[in-house]
């Protein structure tokens, strides 16, 4: 019977029903009330669907039953995170440490935290400093250290890593990503290829091999090597994108399925939610709730976000009423965005389906000279920007508009945007996944405060 419960968990979870996923640990641990390792399990699955708090508890519940797991700290942490206690959550990753020194994942989540509220880059680097040095953390090391302005450092880390193990896939990957940055593409391409090599059913490896491909200007060979990927994972939105770009470049005409269809990209202004006299008031409230949230100092690891802060946690599980009539209101511009696209056979049209959920929201506040380096999100179908508050700048083209085409990547020619949008305070903006998409920086004293989120069909 437990089993079988722990079979439906693990099958909702994989649907994106997170929620339900949830009510089945919930009849887990009724059914093993002892049970340590059941509670953790809850916790975890709580805190995915958004209910921090009642993870917290879950947590709770497993130490008095016994647990003292890394894992179930790190559940703990995070959870605490979300819920704004930040030194609750930085405690409870220091323990989390001090039962497995060499736990990568808690090593990355303490020192994003420490980077985030301090933008401090000694803090961010304290635990890992004092870390074994593993290949793992090797890993964490210099994500760390790229993400926090120290290239040069990070690379060192790398190649210091892969001296040791000169097959291990991820130390190529990252030694990849690290010289593309730094503008090398010829040992981008040989850490690619080496990767591709050791790893060669590896779709991950193959994205890398396209991107040095790329950079070095092989494009045919880029555009090749992207069509057998999409070939093998037709939704890889990461792969759709290398794919987008090398057909851009060799003038493929079958770029204009991915990317010149007006269609695939539209904008609208919300309506105004239920219980507001106007949309000007209504963003008024979102974006002092939203500011409640940002008590952040610098952008998380590894993210877009360039002079600016990112909340941490999945908005569309938020229960505070302005943000959920947001979340109530939008379903009415994303109905009419997909009926309009209609059906089709390229790689958005061919996804739909009855329904749709949302697969993650978040809000970016940026300041001045801040902007979202050019990016796509794996794990979407249709991505958005919705706009809350905007600095006076972005009247003038192009400062603070949002940029479609750029790839994030390097690539030989260099690629401009082919579209420009300018935001406006309630608009929504809803566009392909895999489509290349960033900010413009921008001058002034103002933020520019967004809610984005990805959908997925259902």
């Amino acid at each position: 019977m437990i089993e079988r419960l722990k079979q439906d968990a693990a099958a909702l979870k994989a649907a994106g029903d997170l929620a339900g996923a949830a009510r089945v640990h919930q009849a887990i641990v009724r059914g093993n009330p002892q049970s340590a390792v059941a509670e953790h399990n809850l916790a975890a699955a709580l805190g995915d669907a958004g209910d921090h708090a009642g993870a917290v508890e879950a947590t709770t519940r497993a130490f008095q039953k016994g647990g003292s797991a890394p894992e179930t700290w790190l559940v703990r942490a995070r959870s605490l995170q979300a819920l704004g206690d930040v030194d609750g959550a930085e405690a409870a990753y220091e323990v989390a440490i001090a039962r497995r020194p060499d736990f990568a994942v808690a090593h990355r989540d303490l020192a994003q935290l420490r980077w985030m509220r301090t933008a401090d880059a000694a803090a961010a680097m304290r635990a890992l400093d004092a870390a074994p040095n593993t290949l793992e953390l090797a890993l964490v090391r210099g994500t760390v250290l790229g993400s926090i302005g120290q290239d040069a450092k990070a690379r060192a880390v790398i190649e210091t890593a892969l001296e040791q193990a000169p097959t291990m896939v991820p130390l190529r990957l990252a030694a990849a990503a690290q010289a593309g940055r730094a503008g090398d593409a010829e040992a981008q391409l040989a850490h690619a290829t080496a990767a591709l090599r050791a790893a060669p059913a590896s779709i991950e490896a193959a994205r890398v091999a396209v991107e040095a491909l790329l950079h070095t200007g092989q494009v045919g060979e880029a555009a090749q090597l992207a069509e057998r990927i999409v070939g093998a994972a037709p939704d890889d939105q990461a792969a759709l994108a290398l794919l987008e770009t090398a057909w851009r470049l060799t003038g493929d005409p079958r770029h204009a399925a991915l990317a010149e269809d007006p269609a695939l990209i539209s904008t609208a202004m919300l309506d105004t939610p239920e219980g507001w006299r106007d949309r000007a008031s209504f963003l008024s409230d979102l974006a002092g709730a939203l500011h409640d949230l940002h008590g952040w100092r610098s952008h998380p690891l590894g993210q877009s976000v360039q002079h600016g802060s990112q909340t941490p946690i999945d908005l569309a599980t938020v229960q505070t009423p302005v943000i959920r009539a947001l979340f109530a209101t939008l379903p009415t511009l994303i109905d009419a965005h997909i009926a309009r696209l209609g059906h089709g056979t390229d790689p958005v049209r061919r996804r739909m389906a009855a329904g749709w959920r949302f697969a993650g929201a978040w809000s970016i506040r940026l300041s001045a000279g801040g902007f979202h380096t050019d990016h796509v999100h794996p794990q979407g179908w249709l991505s958005s920007a919705f706009y809350v508050a905007l600095p006076a700048v972005v009247a003038r083209e192009p400062e603070g508009w949002l940029a479609f085409g750029r790839p994030g990547i390097k690539t030989r020619p260099a690629l401009q945007p082919f579209r420009r949008v300018q935001p406006q305070p309630g608009m929504l903006a809803l566009f392909p996944s895999y489509l290349w998409h960033g900010t413009e920086p921008f001058t002034g004293d103002a933020p520019r405060l967004t809610v984005a989120f990805d959908i997925v069909p259902t």
